[in-house]
């Protein structure tokens, strides 16, 4: 039995195997995609800081 995920861009199903070589991606465009988003910083872990005094800074 095969795994499938869906790609987290664009939501195709991809085969979790060896022959995908950009999974979860279903193509190097939407692995392009995601790597683009974290360096725009359109992704992002906030601090424990941030979470109690409701994101705002000192």
């Amino acid at each position: 039995m095969v795994l499938t995920v869906k790609c987290p861009i664009c939501g195709k199903p991809v085969e979790w195997t060896e022959e995908s070589p950009f999974r979860p991606f279903c193509s190097d465009r939407c692995r392009q995609i995601d790597l683009g988003a974290w360096a725009d910083e359109a992704y992002r872990v906030t601090s424990r800081q941030e979470d109690e005094d409701g994101g705002e800074g000192p």
